[in-house]
């Protein structure tokens, strides 16, 4: 699978356009490099998506 493949084909899954998928960062994995665990500190930026989830379905003081 090409990058370009891989991009298309998580754009068609979630509905969201290619552009953004390509700033999220997705990348094809190589099978071979069983030891490739990047901790998200390595990229410099992380998502963490169960506390965007908890800011987004929490109710906001009066």
């Amino acid at each position: 699978m090409t990058q370009a493949e891989l991009y298309h084909a998580i754009a068609q899954a979630t509905g969201d356009p290619i552009a953004e998928i390509t700033r999220r960062g997705f990348s094809v994995a190589d099978p071979l490099d069983v030891a490739f665990d990047p901790e998200p500190s390595d990229f410099g930026r992380h998502v963490d998506w169960d506390a965007l989830d908890q800011q987004r379905h929490s109710v906001l003081p009066c």
